[in-house]
């Protein structure tokens, strides 16, 4: 378990959130699986467990793809915005103000895959994480590994380094420089866009994949890995998410 009271080190996933059609449906799902509550300001509803955030969604997101977006924090959004722009990725929308919460820009890396720079000024990111019912970890897909990992590693100092425990794939560990490893490119030559991945921590996966199917959403995978019971699951609206149970020490 860990209580989050200020800014994450730079590149560290920080926060994550959800653009879907219908809001109080998608409240409804995700508070069966993880017992969320929500807390709505200005169209933008806070996912809280035990009134901690540890989440964000909104409505009205229209389209045929909808999926968990991942902030990377930043004490300087628009200098991190510049790294980006100059190691061959795209800003699309900012650096701009989000109310008294933070600074918010919203990028593309040089394989296509989405994310958001997050700079905590009211909103520091998520208050909780690494427990059931909280972020856990994110990791990049990608058909294309080379120029994702040279990327990552440019704009926010991250070391790679492989990973043994998973033979066979073309995986590499993304380590800040103080050595705390904060995500994964995974090199799929399948995946059919570049995007990254959100994973929630629960007590039970088989559990948590039941409520899901009974509460309107279906389960891809799921699988026994090194690292615990991990399964891939979709919601309502189609956003694929995965949950993990880890081993119990």
């Amino acid at each position: 378990m860990s209580h989050v009271s200020q800014n994450q080190p730079l590149g560290t996933p920080t926060w994550v959130d959800l653009g879907i059609p219908d809001l109080a449906r998608g409240q409804e799902f995700y508070s069966a699986l993880f017992g969320w509550e929500f807390q709505d300001v200005s169209g933008y509803s806070f996912a809280l467990l035990d009134g901690a955030k540890v989440a964000g969604m909104s409505g009205g997101s229209e389209g045929p793809d909808h999926w968990w977006t991942v902030y990377l924090a930043t004490d300087d959004c628009a200098a991190t915005a510049d790294r980006v722009r100059a190691s061959g990725g795209r800003v699309l929308v900012g650096p701009g103000e989000m109310a008294d919460l933070g600074v918010m820009a919203v990028c593309e890396d040089p394989v296509g895959a989405p994310f958001s720079l997050w700079q905590g000024k009211g909103l520091v990111g998520c208050e909780r994480v690494n427990e059931p019912g909280t972020l856990v970890r994110n990791d990049l897909s990608t058909a294309d590994p080379a120029p994702a990992r040279e990327f990552y590693a440019a704009v926010f100092d991250f070391t790679l380094d492989t990973n043994d425990d998973l033979p066979g794939m073309d995986f590499t560990f993304l380590r800040r420089p103080d050595g705390h490893e904060v995500g994964g490119v995974l090199g799929n030559e399948r995946a059919v866009r570049s995007r990254w991945s959100t994973t929630f921590e629960v007590a039970d996966t088989d559990s948590t994949a039941t409520l899901a199917i009974n509460a309107g959403g279906k389960v891809i995978d799921t699988e026994d890995m090194v690292y615990g019971r991990f399964a891939v699951l979709l919601d309502p609206f189609g956003a694929e998410f995965s949950i993990i149970a880890r081993p119990k020490d």
